[in-house]
C-alpha cells in the first residue's frame, strides 16, 4: 500500500506537473491553435454555404446534409492534425482504430446503424425539411434530418428525435408530396333527412373559398348507417396541404352551423327508460 501511495505522489506530484507543463505547452498551444484554425475555417465556409445554396435554390434537405458532412470531415481533420501536433503517430492511431473497429461496431452497432439510415434517408428523400409526415404514433413537421435521427416538431410544439433506423423501417405517410391534399369531416344526420339538401349546404359552404378546390371535385358519401342516424362523410380537396388540421376543423364547424339554421335533424344517441311493473306471485 506505502508503494502505491508513493507512486501516485510521484505521479501527481505539484513539481512533476509543472515540469511537464513546461515541456508540453509549447505543442499544447500549438495543438490548441491548429483545431481552431480548423473551427474558424468551419465557420467562415458555414457562413459563406448559407448565401450560395440560397442563390442557387438548392434543396434545403441536400443542403442540411452538404453542411453536416462538411462539418465532419473539417474538423475530424482538425482533430488529427492537433494529435499529431501533440506526438501522436496519426498512422498507428488509424491502424489501431481499424483493428478495433469490430469491437467498436459491436458497442456501438445502433448508432452506426442510424447513421447508415440517415444517409438512406438523404438518398431516397422520402420527405423532406419541412414536409408533414406520420410515422406509426408521431405526426408533425420535419425540422431537421441528421445522420443520427429525424427531428419532428409536433403540432403541441414538442420536439421529436426519432432515430434513422425506426423511420427507414416504417411506412411513413407524407402530407406534403403531393400537389394537394383530401379532407374528410364526419357528421351524423337523422334517417328521413333529403341527401340532395346536404349535398347544397356542403356546396354552398365551400363555394367562394379558394382555399377549397372544385377539381377534383368535392364530394359527399354515406359512412354508416345505424338504427336513428346516418353517418354522412364530406370530402373536399384543399389548396395547401400544410392547413389540412384547422381547415378541417372550420370546415366540420361551418358544415354544423349550416345544418342548424337549415334545422337538420343531427339526432343523438338517447337511452329511454320505460317503467315495468313486477307482479308477484304467491306460491300454493
Amino acid at each position: 500500500m506505502n508503494e502505491i501511495w508513493q507512486g501516485l505522489k510521484e505521479q501527481f506530484d505539484p513539481q512533476a506537473i509543472a515540469r511537464f507543463l513546461g515541456e508540453k505547452l509549447p505543442q499544447l498551444l500549438s495543438a490548441f491553435i491548429i483545431f481552431m484554425v480548423f473551427l474558424a475555417l468551419w465557420l467562415i465556409l458555414e457562413r459563406s454555404l448559407k448565401p450560395l445554396f440560397r442563390r442557387v435554390k438548392l434543396d434545403p434537405t441536400l443542403a442540411s446534409f452538404i453542411r453536416s458532412v462538411s462539418k465532419t470531415i473539417i474538423l475530424s481533420i482538425g482533430l488529427l492534425s492537433a494529435f499529431k501536433e501533440l506526438g501522436f503517430n496519426i498512422t498507428s492511431i488509424l491502424t489501431s482504430l481499424g483493428v478495433a473497429g469490430l469491437t467498436i461496431g459491436f458497442a456501438a452497432r445502433d448508432a452506426l446503424s442510424n447513421i447508415i439510415s440517415g444517409l438512406f434517408i438523404f438518398w431516397d428523400r422520402p420527405f423532406v425539411l419541412g414536409d408533414l409526415i406520420e410515422l406509426e404514433d408521431y405526426y408533425g413537421r420535419v425540422d431537421d434530418i441528421t445522420l443520427r435521427t429525424t427531428r419532428i416538431v409536433t403540432p403541441d410544439g414538442r420536439m421529436l428525435a426519432v432515430p434513422n433506423t425506426k423511420v427507414i423501417n416504417s411506412a411513413v405517410a407524407s402530407y406534403t408530396n403531393f400537389p394537394f391534399l383530401r379532407i374528410d369531416v364526419d357528421l351524423s344526420v337523422g334517417v328521413g333527412e333529403n341527401f340532395a339538401r346536404l349535398r347544397q349546404i356542403f356546396q354552398e359552404t365551400i363555394t367562394g373559398d379558394e382555399r377549397f378546390l372544385q377539381q377534383p371535385a368535392p364530394e359527399m358519401v354515406i359512412e354508416a348507417l345505424g338504427n336513428f342516424n346516418v353517418t354522412v362523410r364530406f370530402r373536399v380537396w384543399i389548396q395547401n396541404e400544410k392547413q389540412h388540421i384547422p381547415m378541417r376543423y372550420e370546415l366540420r364547424e361551418k358544415l354544423y352551423e349550416g345544418f342548424r339554421a337549415a334545422k337538420i335533424d343531427m339526432p343523438c344517441e338517447i337511452l329511454s327508460l320505460a317503467p315495468v311493473e313486477v307482479v308477484q306471485t304467491g306460491r300454493s
